[in-house]
């Protein structure tokens, strides 16, 4: 089948490579000359792992190439629309100015049949807006909503081998004609076994938005529980094992620490309850106020502790913060607790270094104020105390006996509760972590 994706970011550029993986002709396709120019020679433009070798695989076949120039899309049968929908500047709701741009652009390569499939995480109401535009173009196209559930760090597993797939049809139904188109393109993960579920449009729309409120409510509950046990003499660590045996409640994402970020669950958590006001039923989401609130405050709780672990100041303290990518396994900084702490303990007067195995470039750019250091052993040279924000493997893995004589104080706050607190201590550092004793 011959494939167009719009949209090359982390979402496009790996669905595109995916849909090449899967044996269908796919033309990428973005504005962005770089971009496309990086993606073109089988370099990604941002760090996911196992994309590179993706991008030289598929691209050795022929079945995938990248372009600036939306009338490639002409002759392609599926469309996906893949742009990004950040925040807009000064309100929660989500800016659709990408998602309009690629559709309109579109209108004239479409041909009777064509599928305008959406990935993008949109307001609810979206597909149906889209729906009258394609139409009043091509009659015969249809508009369908296929939400994206990448996790960063997994993407391509993810888009090959997906826990479920979502066909949003205009009317809801499995005999709507882009059932079987989409079914045809996701052949291979439906015979490896991926479950199905067709919708209609509002209640595809509404499935990303609801699944990343619940990710982040689960998020934020574990942390409001860290400042129970904090202030009760708890361990949060031992709480969520106990009530995580609960099947109903289950283990995962109850991990105390300083919080989410990233492009997706803190703008989709406002853009929910912008969009749930507009529809007058803002007062189903009030609690996601409370979730985004008790997120943004654990932030500000490890400028404290932090102080605390110094003896009570931060002017002059050197502080190392391990990590400034949001998640590990990605140099993504959009909204990064680790860069916001790392830039709120300097505006109060630390000596703050930060370094990260794949991210300090697109740091830099973001809080140019900051210093950073690629190798981990400099950045923690003669340092006060160190801040392990974001979790990557190495620094889950750091051996205390090894750090001590690079360091000033033996000092460490581990902001995501990843580390041996026994053996940390055994090795002579005051370790400190969040809702833990």
């Amino acid at each position: 089948m011959r494939i167009s994706v719009i949209g090359c970011g982390y979402l496009g550029a790996v669905h595109a490579a995916c849909m090449a993986k899967l044996g269908h002709d796919v033309v990428g396709i973005d504005v962005d000359e770089v971009k496309i120019s990086e993606l073109s020679s089988a370099r990604a433009p941002f760090f996911e792992p196992g994309l590179v070798e993706l991008l030289q695989e598929v691209q050795a076949t022929g079945r995938l190439a990248f372009t600036t120039d939306i009338s490639a899309a002409a002759g392609s049968l599926v469309h996906f629309i893949c742009v990004g929908t950040p925040q807009k500047k000064g309100e929660n709701g989500a800016d659709m100015t990408y998602v309009d741009a690629a559709a309109t652009a579109l209108l004239p390569h479409l041909a009777p049949g064509d599928l305008v499939v959406g990935k993008s995480t949109v307001p609810v109401g979206t597909a149906a807006r889209l729906a009258q535009l394609v139409k009043s173009s091509e009659p015969a196209a249809e508009v369908v909503w296929n939400p994206e559930f990448l996790r960063e760090g997994h993407a391509v597993s993810d888009t090959l081998h997906p826990d479920r797939l979502v066909f949003g049809v205009s009317n809801g139904s499995e005999d709507h004609p882009a059932v079987a188109i989409l079914d045809e393109v996701y052949e291979a993960p439906l015979a490896a076994g991926a479950p199905r579920l067709v919708t209609d449009h509002p209640t595809a729309e509404l499935v990303k938005a609801a699944a990343n409120s619940f990710l982040a409510t689960k998020i934020s509950f574990i942390n409001a529980m860290a400042e129970v046990c904090e202030a009760s003499g708890a361990d949060v660590t031992q709480l969520a094992d106990a009530i995580g045996m609960d099947d109903r409640i289950g283990r995962k994402f109850l991990h105390a620490g300083i919080g989410f970020g990233g492009g997706c669950l803190p703008k989709d958590i406002r853009a929910f309850m912008a969009r749930a006001g507009e529809l007058g039923a803002d007062q189903a989401l009030t609690f996601l106020r409370e979730v985004d609130a008790i997120n943004m405050r654990r932030r500000t709780r490890v400028v404290e502790l932090t102080r605390e672990l110094c003896g009570g100041t931060l002017l002059g303290k050197r502080i190392t913060v391990l990590g400034a990518a949001f998640k590990p396994d990605s140099d993504d900084v959009r909204d990064s607790p680790a860069l916001s702490i790392a830039a709120q303990l300097q505006l109060q007067g630390a000596v703050v270094t930060v370094t990260d195995p794949k991210a300090l470039e697109n740091a830099a750019k973001r809080f140019p104020e900051l210093q950073f250091e690629p190798d981990m052993h400099d950045a923690i040279s003669r340092a006060d105390a160190l801040l392990l924000l974001t979790e990557w493997e190495k620094y889950r893995t750091m051996d205390p006996y090894a750090l001590l004589s690079r360091v000033e104080s033996a000092r460490i706050l581990d902001g995501r509760n990843v580390l041996d607190a026994e053996k940390w201590r055994a090795a002579g550092w005051t370790y400190r972590g969040l809702g833990r004793v």
